[in-house]
């Protein structure tokens, strides 16, 4: 099968590399891609939110497959569009990927269907927020924009007046522009946070092993937060009785619920999950795979991706035993000066060899160019430093030792990926 990628991370740059692993896997192709996934894909230039150019191109190229890894895409309908075309995709059609597309949604459903999460209420305009804001009197608070924000839509509040402001910034000021046309303001959960990765096809709902993401930019679970700085995986805080649970209570019931709202959910279905002292909730729903999770779950499936894939859109998920390695793996991301705020881009990175790879681990590129044989910054998270080992100390410090040989100036990186992990 022929198939063409559509995005350009460190999540794209794992989903190629496993998906080579294939023995179905025929030509495989990106857009737009990233220099380190030069050395796996043929790239080209085309947005990921590019609905109409990523249809042209799937054409031109008579590819078999389409993987829409990005949330955009998802939300905006490029499944449906390339599927009304008679392509073949793997991803939710935009009526599912609503799930992440819109946070009202979701909590709705959630309401609905009594999957546990945290009490919210939803505002159309600031005044009203506001008012009910003060009248609880509850900090921290959680306000969170509607609609897709890079990640970067929930804001989490201390004091009134970081509530005001962060209600301003969303709904007056527009940072993220429609996506604060509404307001979630949540109730502030406690406890170990889990991401749980699952394929679905609708009926059947497979649980990837589990993952722990880290969010703040600087150690100990401080600064702002990130498109994510590392991740583990497992998750030490997920034992068997939770899964359980999860399973239960919230994966099964969720894709139940969709299917009862006339929303068949097909492709990859992650669950933020906050482990409280009443029980897992979930945090929120991403219709994706997550980025870096993905970069510390893929290299542990030992079943065939392609074969999942196909499952999956032939809705005969239930047939396949789909196995994992029992290894650890950790992932530490190298980003450039600044991030997540203003960086610079084009700066030389030194120690990755022509295929901007190293012995030991992989690199998972994010944010890279290449030109004349040499590796550049190119994003916010430059490279994903992923090890495997037969515990989670020995991959880190696989991980950790690559890192140390790898540097471009000003690159920062967490020293504390997965240190506090049993706490």
């Amino acid at each position: 099968m022929d198939i063409l990628v559509v995005g350009g991370g460190g999540r794209e740059h794992a989903i190629i590399r496993k998906l080579k692993e294939s023995p179905k896997c025929g030509k495989i192709y990106c857009t737009p891609g990233n220099g380190g996934i030069l050395s796996d894909a043929k790239c080209f230039d085309v947005k990921a939110d590019d609905i109409t150019g990523v249809v042209e191109l799937s054409k031109s190229l008579k590819v078999d497959l389409v993987f829409v890894a990005p949330d955009n895409p998802l939300v905006a309908g490029m499944v449906d569009a390339l599927e009304k075309e008679g392509i073949a995709a793997f991803g939710p059609r935009a009526n599912a990927a609503e799930l992440e597309g819109s946070k009202v949604f979701s909590k709705w459903l959630m309401k609905k269907y009594n999957i546990p999460t945290a009490d919210y209420k939803v505002f159309d305009n600031p005044a009203d927020a506001l008012t009910h804001i003060r009248k609880q009197g509850r900090y921290p608070t959680v306000i969170k924009a509607d609609g897709l924000a890079l990640g970067k839509g929930v804001l989490l509040c201390d004091s009134y007046s970081e509530a005001k402001a962060a209600v301003k910034s969303i709904m007056e000021d527009r940072v993220f522009g429609a996506a604060g046309n509404r307001v979630v303001v949540e109730e502030f959960l406690t406890g170990p946070e889990v991401s749980v990765l699952a394929f679905t096809d609708g009926k059947t709902i497979f649980p990837m092993v589990s993952a722990k993401d880290h969010k703040r930019v600087f150690d100990g679970d401080m600064g702002p937060n990130t498109g994510g700085m590392g991740a583990i995986s497992p998750n030490p805080h997920y034992d068997d009785e939770t899964a359980y649970y999860c399973m239960n209570k919230i994966f099964l019931p969720t894709v139940e619920a969709m299917n009862k709202e006339g929303r068949p959910f097909k492709g990859c279905l992650f669950f933020g999950l906050m482990l409280t002292p009443d029980g897992p909730k979930v945090i929120e729903y991403n219709c994706r795979f997550g980025d870096p999770e993905t970069q510390v779950v893929l290299p542990r499936l030992k079943t065939d991706l392609l074969e999942i894939i196909c499952a999956i859109r032939e809705e005969r998920l239930s047939e396949l035993n789909i196995e994992w390695s029992q290894d650890a793996c950790a992932c530490v991301v190298m980003a450039s000066g600044g991030y997540p705020g203003e960086y610079k881009k084009g700066v030389e990175i030194t120690g990755l060899n022509l295929n901007g790879q190293l012995d030991d681990v992989v690199i998972f590129h994010a944010g890279t160019s290449k030109s004349n044989g040499k590796y550049y910054t190119n994003g916010g998270r430059v490279l994903g430093i992923t090890a495997k080992g037969e515990s989670l100390d020995a991959a880190l410090e696989l991980a950790y030792g690559a890192v140390a040989r790898i540097s471009f100036k000003d690159a920062h990186f967490r020293r504390d990926i997965g240190k506090t992990a049993a706490q």
